[in-house]
């Protein structure tokens, strides 16, 4: 029976599923990405042949029916691959294609985040309300993340891959719950008491 690990990377998780996902599904390896939370894999389907004269309208739409096909038709098995990942993996699975330059992500987690802010901090919440660009704080927040996300992309994949180096890392180093060897010294007699003089 399958535990879930406590030590993992992401390259076992990324290892993992392009072994586990059928060969037939995409046309490389799924990408695959993890949090605290979720894994997301998202995978590139086989693009529809289509006339050379075909629309751009034409080939968006026939690229959206590969996506809608492929999830209908692999819905019984994601659910199964995803029941085996979170009992190993200890993360909820959420899955994901895209087909040219569509891509659609089915299912994701939306987790709740505890935030303390100052008072300067919310202003800028607020005033991304007042605006209209956010109707609370919670989605000026997220609002907020996805704008960074987008801007400085190469400097949180950056972030990441030192994250992963870390984990690598740690991972090789000893298990420190493991009980320690008994040495020579341990297994020698106690000293004797000295006697003290008269």
């Amino acid at each position: 029976m399958q535990t879930t690990k406590k030590v993992w990377t992401l390259a076992e998780v990324q290892g993992w599923f392009a072994g586990r996902v059928p060969e037939d599904w995409f046309i490389e390896a799924p990408t695959v990405t993890a949090d605290r939370e979720e894994i997301m894999v998202i995978g590139t389907l086989a693009p529809p042949e289509l006339p050379a004269d075909t629309p751009a309208d034409g080939v968006e739409m026939a690229h959206i029916g590969r996506i809608k096909h492929h999830r209908e038709a692999t819905r019984g098995q994601r659910m199964r691959i995803a029941d085996e990942a979170e009992l190993l993996w200890g993360r909820k699975v959420s899955w994901g294609a895209r087909s040219g330059e569509v891509q659609e992500v089915f299912t994701t987690q939306s987790v709740p985040v505890m935030s303390r802010l100052r008072m300067s901090e919310r202003a800028v919440l607020d005033t991304l309300i007042d605006a209209g660009v956010a109707r609370s704080r919670s989605e000026a927040l997220a609002w907020c993340v996805r704008l960074v996300g987008q801007h400085q992309s190469d400097w949180i994949e950056q972030l990441r891959e030192a994250i992963q180096t870390v984990e690598r890392v740690r991972a090789d180093g000893p298990d420190v719950g493991a009980p320690a060897e008994a040495s020579d010294a341990d297994d020698a007699p106690p000293p004797k008491p000295r006697k003290k003089k008269a």
